[in-house]
């Protein structure tokens, strides 16, 4: 299958490298930063860029709404929480925002993994209530998007009456859903309703054993792709890049010292995987590295992968190999890895990956 390849924005400068409350100071969205990080993906050929959610963040379906009206071809994965809007309103909007893009958006659906950011928007459930909220609203966001008829619907956290909306999505049968989450519920509702199963940066030989874990989960006639996004840290040379490797770790250490941060540990699944990898070991597989993990607390997507350009476009394929088709690499610096990814890895991957759908259709022959 061809290899996707997502990126990720943001609406001002900003990541692990800054001081911890710049994202939170005036001038939050910066216009001229939006359209030089979107266009530095489209023009290094990424397919998606991923936009965020957090409680205390700019709206994400309105920062790719602006992003797409800058670009030609670039995709947008837009980050979204149930539970904030009903989910009839949350088809609608997105269905919308699909033919306004012609047919470049996806939805991301992240359950949540702190309940501290849940509750900023009034939300007090606890992990499990929070997916089987989830599961019902993406039953009545599929139903608006697909079906010619009103409907109703009841369960525990929903109920509707003659439920339609006139506008359908442009992308057929439906906008793609990608979904997080490691815990056994969001498996259970990732294989149910989603097209993408994300997963962050785990070993190879993990990440083969939860891809087997969620085909076991796929209703009969289901089927599914999978994502591991990973944070490439590259230099000219081997030694180049685990010297700039360790150089963001040691500027990670004194900012967090300096801001006397304590990082609130995650109470998602996949944060606590990631964490256990790191205490175990700092390098896995070919050059997968696990030491910003520990020291942010498996906040997000940390685990990074070290080398020459060559180095990491392998490190990939492998996870290629084991069953992922959509890789998600962001840096430490947006705009300048970006350009640095769609200059040095992507033509790299994509070339490997097409020699091999060759070579398979040479021996089905």
């Amino acid at each position: 299958m061809p290899v996707e390849f997502i990126g990720a924005i943001r609406t001002k400068p900003v990541s692990e490298l800054n001081n911890v409350q710049t994202f939170l100071n005036e001038n939050i969205i910066d216009q001229d930063y939006i359209r030089e990080l979107t266009l530095a993906h489209e023009k290094g050929g990424f397919d998606r860029v991923l936009v965020a959610y957090r409680a205390s963040n700019p709206d994400s379906f309105l920062v790719a709404s602006y992003a797409a009206s800058i670009s030609e071809r670039l995709g947008f994965l837009i980050a979204h929480r149930p539970g904030f809007v009903a989910p009839t309103l949350a088809a609608r909007i997105a269905a919308t925002l699909d033919h306004f893009t012609n047919g470049r958006i996806a939805v991301h659906i992240i359950t949540g993994g702190y309940d501290a950011d849940q509750q900023r928007d009034g939300d007090w459930l606890d992990h499990d209530d929070r997916y089987r909220r989830t599961d019902e609203y993406l039953e009545i966001v599929r139903r608006i998007w697909t079906s010619d008829i009103p409907f109703d619907y009841e369960g525990k956290f929903y109920r509707v009456k003659d439920a339609f909306s006139a506008i359908k999505p442009l992308q057929k049968p439906h906008i793609p859903l990608y979904f997080g989450g490691a815990s056994d519920p969001a498996v259970q509702i990732a294989a149910k309703h989603s097209n993408v199963y994300a997963m962050w940066g785990e070993p190879i030989a993990a990440i083969k054993e939860r891809i087997a874990k969620v085909r076991a989960a796929l209703p009969e006639g289901r089927s599914i792709s999978f994502s591991v996004s990973v944070r490439p840290i590259l230099g000219v040379t081997k030694e180049q890049a685990w010297e700039k490797a360790y150089n963001i770790l040691a500027q990670i250490q004194k900012l967090r010292q300096a801001a006397s941060v304590s990082s609130t540990p995650s109470q998602a699944v996949g944060s606590h995987r990631l964490v256990d990898f790191a205490q175990k070991s700092e390098i896995y597989d070919k050059c997968l590295w696990t030491p910003i993990v520990a020291v942010t607390d498996g906040a997000g997507n940390t685990t990074a992968l070290v080398g020459t350009p060559e180095e990491v476009a392998e490190a990939l394929i492998d996870y290629y190999d084991a069953g992922v088709t959509t890789l998600l690499i962001r840096g430490f610096d947006l705009v300048e890895d970006a350009i640095a990814y769609g200059r040095e890895i992507i033509p790299l991957v994509r070339k490997e990956v097409a020699r091999r759908e060759r070579q398979a259709v040479t021996v089905r022959n």
